[in-house]
């Protein structure tokens, strides 16, 4: 699939922005602070419905601005088009796919993009919500079924908390009902979750042979959240006690954390931050290939910063692999990266907000 047009209105600095994208690369240039992250970030709120920067919801509105939207023509390799769209006044959100208003679940079914950029290492090294996010978009957009069982699972887990909060005890009948659908739900999501992993290994397992071969053969762990002798329902009823000091659910899906350990680096505490970054890169090229096999077409690629991020050679790697299954990459940096140079790429001027076309 790919963009071919993005038009960006109140995003940070992009105050009424409209770019024409084609196939293939398409490079932002411009000084730092220009507006160019913000671009990817337009095309990752589509398939995401957030940003991938950390602390960025209230940070997302332009200063002034009443309102943000970004809007995109979607063109997918059937040769089927969309016009996909999300606006935000305020603290609502509003999605729309062909002029329809529809859920934020449904546009991040029809918009697959991935992104690696300076924050990406956060996937290895940072906590386990970075994880699951990761893990979950994957899953939700090949398994149909998880959305309504993380839908249920999410309903639930309030429901239990707002109870662990409560002034006073609640009678365990209350509890139940909510514990039971936590414990089918989470049922759900975790063969779910383990499915998906179990196809993303190979694509991992490739994607690190050829970013970090030095570290060896590789081990994907997955931990659900709670233990696995016994089932949720059980070790929540046995739980409730400290959870009720606690005020919150301290067991379950999302609890749950996945980890990969090198032969030559068992744990993740031994990588340099450049191996970090290269590892990152990898599960994010992993997880766009396994999206591909499974949909037939490759996700939108962003690659933020690209030169500062990766030496020459990884560059040149990286560019090469997408270029040769046919992805649209969208990359931005101070300047053209050298990889690219020589490459057919098509290229923006970026400068307080303003893109001009240079290539």
């Amino acid at each position: 699939m790919r963009l071919e047009s993005l038009r960006i209105r109140g995003l940070r600095c992009l105050e009424d922005v409209a770019v024409p994208l084609g196939p293939g690369v398409t490079v932002f240039a411009g000084a730092n602070g220009a507006g160019k992250t913000s671009i990817l970030e337009a095309a990752f709120l589509l398939s995401h419905a957030r940003s991938f920067r950390s602390g960025a919801k209230d940070a997302l509105l332009q200063r002034g601005a009443a309102g943000l939207s970004v809007f995109a023509e979607l063109r997918h390799d059937d040769g089927r088009g969309q016009r996909i769209g999300l606006g935000r006044q305020g603290v609502r959100w509003e999605a729309r796919v062909d002029g329809d208003v529809v859920s934020l679940s449904e546009l991040v079914g029809e918009c697959a993009v991935v992104c690696f950029e300076p924050g990406s290492h956060d996937l290895i090294a940072g906590g386990a919500e970075e994880r699951r996010r990761y893990l979950d978009w994957g899953v939700f957009h090949v398994e149909h079924e998880f959305i309504s069982a993380w839908r249920r699972y999410q309903r639930a887990l309030k429901q239990r908390n707002v109870l662990l909060r409560a002034s006073t005890v609640p009678p365990e009948a209350l509890f139940l009902p909510w514990e039971a659908e936590l414990d089918a739900a989470a049922g759900v999501i975790d063969r779910l979750r383990d499915l998906y992993l179990t196809a993303l290994r190979p694509h991992i397992e490739k994607a690190m042979a050829g970013l970090l071969p030095e570290l060896g053969p590789m081990e994907l762990r997955y931990r659900r959240g709670w233990a696995e002798d016994a089932p949720l329902g059980e070790l929540l009823a046995t739980q409730r006690g400290r959870d009720l000091a606690r005020g919150h659910t301290t067991i379950g899906s999302h609890r749950a954390d996945w980890s990969i350990a090198f032969e030559h680096a068992p744990l993740r505490e031994h990588l340099s931050r450049g191996q970090e970054k290269l590892t990152a890169l990898g599960c994010v090229l992993a997880q766009a290939s396994l999206y591909a096999e499974r949909k037939g077409e490759w996700p939108i690629v962003c690659l933020d910063d690209l030169a500062s991020e990766l030496d020459k050679a990884h560059q040149a790697a990286v560019v090469g692999q997408l270029g040769a299954v046919g992805a649209q990459v969208l990359v931005t940096g101070t300047e053209v990266p050298e990889a690219l140079q020589a490459g057919p790429t098509r290229v923006f001027h970026v400068e307080q907000g303003h893109l001009a076309p240079l290539l």
